[in-house]
């Protein structure tokens, strides 16, 4: 006899920013937000203002309080990893509740996906992306 599949209590979305993907689930009521197993102010504790920009969506939404996050973050540094979770927090409210939460956060662009990448290393050039070789001097 096949197993009854569980039903889930939370909802699921994807944040990303430059080369970090942050898979978010919200959870209705009270907990710790959990990032890659530790609190999310132990994991971010050495980029600055970080305790205001991740609960920036639930301020925005006015929903502080009634949900808390378990994110996985892979690739990039703090500061992308950052971003990309607030992104997913954005994504995942606007799931819960659409009509209600999608104009509050546009408006404050949490829901835009910053597209800005590194830029990948040309052949012939001198190193960089944009360097040149230089040229003979005489």
């Amino acid at each position: 006899m096949a197993k009854k599949k569980a039903t889930k209590d939370y909802v699921f979305a994807v944040g990303r920013r430059k080369s970090s993907i942050a898979r978010v689930r919200l959870n209705q009521g009270r907990g710790q937000t959990l990032v890659n197993s530790t609190t999310v102010e132990e994991y971010f504790k050495d980029v600055d203002a970080s305790t205001k920009l991740w609960s920036k969506p639930f301020q925005v939404t006015k929903t502080e309080g009634k949900y808390w996050v378990s994110a996985k973050i892979a690739g990039g540094g703090k500061k992308g990893q950052l971003e990309s979770l607030v992104h997913g927090i954005a994504r995942a409210l606007v799931a819960t509740d659409s009509d209600a939460h999608r104009l509050a956060l546009k408006k404050h662009g949490l829901l835009t996906r910053d597209s800005r990448t590194r830029e990948r290393r040309k052949v012939g050039t001198g190193g960089k992306a944009r360097r040149r070789k230089q040229s003979p001097k005489r």
